[in-house]
């Protein structure tokens, strides 16, 4: 999976490189006389007012330019790969490990297994840390790269070697010090596993994590996700509506204790334990500005207040004008997400009662009914249970059941396959509650 040559695949337009007119097959070989290994020594070396560039051009040519710009100023360059390098494979087997519950027959890069340290700062990806060598660890002190997500999973280092099957686990434990110490900012993440690392052992982890404030900025719980696809592997259980209401419990109480001493509630429980729990979301200011919206903490919260702002404002903009006829859409969605989708529409509706608003919840038979979370819906699931149904004008999806950046879903069914299959427009949707009521509307 690997691109040594360091190949241009894009330019932005409007940015530094199409000035200096710069192209996709161009060869990126030097900044300011140094060889580059990776997007690590890339971001460092950008980030200076007076740049040397040295590339070679699709004909062999070789261009030496010389650039001037503000600090952070972005040259507009996309990598053919987006590391710059080898993408390194994880060395784990996590007992918790999704891709290890994944059916046969899947496209290739379903799995792979990332644990690169450089995914972290360049996608936001949790990494646990074993696969990091240490001259990565000494160049993200050196080039002050963060924030830094880390897969904690517990800090008591014999679990941690139980859980990730590395022996080598409760030692990586170490460099969060080192991070630490060099006042790296992080990111945790535990992923909660019913018996294991769970009780006790959940509130160790949230304590000793504490002691990394104010460098490691938050921690997220998530539940263990739990495909049909189990056999031979570790025998894990999913939590209960009463499980899941005690770990609530533990979290709250932490946000109180680290509120009072540090002022941020620092450690966030994931929508879904909300969702299963069947208690109320958190308001806005318990999230400390959304620092884990990629780990599902607050995507719910943000998406409830987007919406509902936006609908006051197209309500008062729509104050005096008349209601047409009726225009009919769907939605279809993962279980758990559900109940909160038909609450929004619901209120939609009801501010425009031209509009009708229906929501399917899908099952995921491809993955198994424990896997309640709209971005692992398959194509032929959508297909199988939504043949039949009235659907209306249009069909809504939120944007994550597809692949990124293309219109394929996890089965490899296209998105025009799925409209060929149900005879109905297909609008993907964005993630903001904003774009969720112009979809609604049209």
């Amino acid at each position: 999976m690997g691109n040594k040559q360091h190949v241009i695949d894009k330019i932005e337009p409007g940015s530094i490189a199409e000035e200096l007119e710069l192209a996709p097959g161009d060869i990126l070989l030097s900044i300011n006389g140094m060889e580059i290994r990776d997007v690590f020594d890339y971001h460092y070396l950008i980030h200076d007012e007076c740049l040397t560039m040295l590339v070679q051009k699709s004909d062999g040519e070789e261009w030496e330019l010389e650039i001037e710009k503000e600090y952070d100023d972005d040259l507009g360059i996309v990598f053919a790969n987006g590391l710059m390098d080898d993408y390194r494979s994880c060395h784990n087997r996590c007992i918790f490990c999704f891709i290890d519950q994944m059916p046969e027959g899947m496209r290739e890069s379903l799995y792979f297994k990332d644990d690169d340290a450089r995914l972290s700062f360049l996608q936001g990806n949790y990494v646990t840390l074993t696969n990091m060598q240490e001259a990565d660890l000494d160049r993200i002190i050196r080039y002050k790269m963060a924030p830094v997500n880390i897969s904690v999973q517990t800090t008591n280092p014999a679990l941690r070697c139980r859980m990730l099957n590395n022996r080598f686990a409760g030692e990586a434990l170490k460099k969060i010090d080192r991070l630490y110490r060099a006042g790296i900012e992080m990111n945790g993440q535990i992923v909660l596993c019913k018996g294991v690392n769970d009780g006790e052992e959940l509130e160790r982890s949230i304590r000793e994590l504490t002691g990394y404030l104010p460098f490691m900025k938050s921690v997220s719980v998530v539940p263990v996700g739990l495909s049909k696809y189990r056999e031979g592997l570790y025998p894990l259980e999913p939590f209960t509506k009463e499980e899941a209401q005690g770990v609530l419990a533990t979290v709250r109480g932490w946000q109180r204790r680290c509120m009072e001493s540090y002022g941020t509630h620092f450690i966030h429980a994931s929508d879904e334990w909300y969702l299963l729990a069947g208690e109320e979301l958190p308001p806005e200011e318990s999230y400390d500005g959304y620092l884990q919206l990629e780990n599902g903490v607050g995507m719910m919260r943000l998406l409830l207040d987007e919406f509902r702002e936006a609908l006051a404002v197209r309500v008062r903009e729509w104050k005096d004008k008349k209601e047409g006829k009726q225009h009919v859409v769907s939605l279809a969605t993962g279980y758990l997400a559900a109940p909160f989708l038909v609450q929004l529409a619901e209120e939609c509706m009801k501010a425009f009662p031209s509009r009708r608003i229906l929501v399917y919840p899908i099952r995921n038979d491809f993955f198994g009914e424990l896997i309640t979370v709209a971005g692992l819906l398959t194509g032929q699931d959508l297909a199988a249970q939504l043949t039949g149904k009235e659907l209306g004008e249009r069909l809504l999806l939120s944007c994550n059941l597809l692949r990124s950046g293309e219109e394929v879903f996890l089965d490899d069914m296209t998105l025009s396959e799925l409209k060929t299959a149900l005879q109905v427009d297909i609008d993907i949707v964005k993630s903001s509650g904003q774009d969720l009521l112009d979809a609604m509307l049209g």
